[in-house]
């Protein structure tokens, strides 16, 4: 389910008329048609939503309630199950928190090699820039900078290209994807890397083959010759065992608290909170984890975000609304509690990522000032993430489950 963001804006108004435009096109349309790249201007076959619910601009409750309402079962199942392949991968990542940590540090490790090893940088700058000589590859890697958009079809063909023909590591890929997608997702993005390499599935891979590329792309790339034949899974001998949810506190609200809003989370209104807040602060985008770059489109387009959803809780609930800068949220959060004599915050919980990690760092300062962050999980969440500790499947059986305890059917 992908969303050739770059062209999207980032408002909860636009959201909602991309869901209205798709709403028709969700049943047996989108089984049929999803899978091709019909190439960049020609992608009505896909739902182009996946920016939007990224940053929760809309929410999986409204989409999966509003095309169930409108195509009967079983004709939306395949799209229901990609709306669900999302939250399996974020609930899996929260499981296993240390992959994304061990990915960070294999990507400092990388970067350092960049600078020190010539023809490793030279077949990664090749890579990047489109320079490879694999015109498939190299049209998706000027269509992914040029508009921070692949189609999904693509980004599997594009890591198993990267993986096995160009032999090059796969956190630098999924590196390369995190800088420039508009809809890149922490989990999503490392996971399917992960998934392409066999590391994910143990021993299951995924190879690119040409026939496949012709088919899908309606004849406009064949690179017969060009691709490895063979994928062999990647060495690594990591083991994560399987950890409890983070436990979430819960809040009487029975005192004056501030709504924290972050990007990860752009539809402060909806939350379930038994009184309105004193104050609303909104925390500046973080920049990507990267230590190789970092696309400015993917920045504007967070940002965007939480500006329209701090208007809209401002309106929501009738209070003002302040901005920390990404650099000093402690000193926002201070000021506020300060300003509006409270002592607790309380947002929506961050998943497994920069503004999660961001967050942690920041609870022993908030607690050194009396100051405390409650993070509220979402319905959905909580009703599907339990599922996620192994492959799809466990979550795929409990779809019906999940869409009866949140409301959707």
């Amino acid at each position: 389910m992908t969303a050739g963001a770059g062209e999207l804006a980032a408002t909860r108004v636009a959201a909602e008329e991309a869901l209205a435009q798709f709403l028709p096109k969700a049943g047996r349309r989108y089984a049929d048609r999803r899978n091709y790249d019909h190439g960049p201007g020609s992608r009505d076959n896909v739902s182009r939503l996946s920016a939007f619910l990224r940053h929760r601009l809309l929410l999986e409750h409204d989409v999966l309630s509003s095309v169930l309402a409108q195509h009967p079962w079983p004709r939306p199942e395949k799209f229901v199950q990609e709306v669900f392949w999302r939250a399996y991968f974020k609930g899996w990542l929260e499981h296993r928190p240390a992959v994304w940590t061990d990915y960070l540090a294999d990507i400092r490790g990388l970067a350092d090699r960049l600078a020190h090893e010539r023809a490793l940088d030279e077949r990664y700058r090749q890579a990047i820039e489109g320079r490879t000589g694999i015109d498939c590859f190299d049209a998706w890697c000027h269509e992914l900078r040029d508009t921070g958009y692949l189609h999904n079809h693509a980004r599997m063909w594009f890591a198993s290209i990267w993986l096995y023909t160009l032999q090059l590591p796969w956190q630098l890929g999924a590196d390369f994807f995190l800088q420039h997608l508009v809809d890149g997702d922490p989990a999503s993005n490392t996971l399917s890397w992960r998934w392409v390499g066999g590391l994910h599935t143990r021993g299951k891979t995924y190879l690119a083959r040409p026939s496949n590329i012709a088919r899908y792309t309606d004849g406009r790339f064949n690179p017969v010759g060009q691709l490895a034949e063979e994928a062999p899974p990647l060495d690594d001998s990591r083991e994560y065992g399987v950890k409890p949810l983070p436990t979430v506190p819960s809040f009487a609200f029975d005192r004056p608290y501030a709504l924290v809003i972050t990007a990860e989370d752009c539809s402060p209104e909806t939350l379930t909170l038994d009184t309105p807040p004193a104050a609303v602060v909104a925390l500046t985008a973080t920049p990507s984890p990267s230590p190789l770059g970092e696309c400015q489109r993917h920045v504007d387009f967070a940002a965007a975000a939480l500006t329209d959803a701090a208007a809209r809780a401002q309106t929501a609930f009738d209070v003002p609304c302040a901005f920390a800068d990404s650099d000093d949220w402690l000193a926002a959060l201070t000021g506020a509690a300060s300003a509006h004599g409270i002592d607790t915050f309380v947002t929506a919980a961050a998943p497994v990522g920069p503004v999660a990690t961001r967050l942690a760092q920041l609870a022993p300062d908030l607690a050194a000032n009396g100051l405390q962050l409650i993070q509220l999980r979402r319905e959905y969440d909580e009703a599907s993430w339990p599922h996620a500790t192994r492959g799809f499947f466990k979550l795929k059986k409990q779809i019906p489950e999940v869409l009866r305890l949140i409301g959707a059917v």
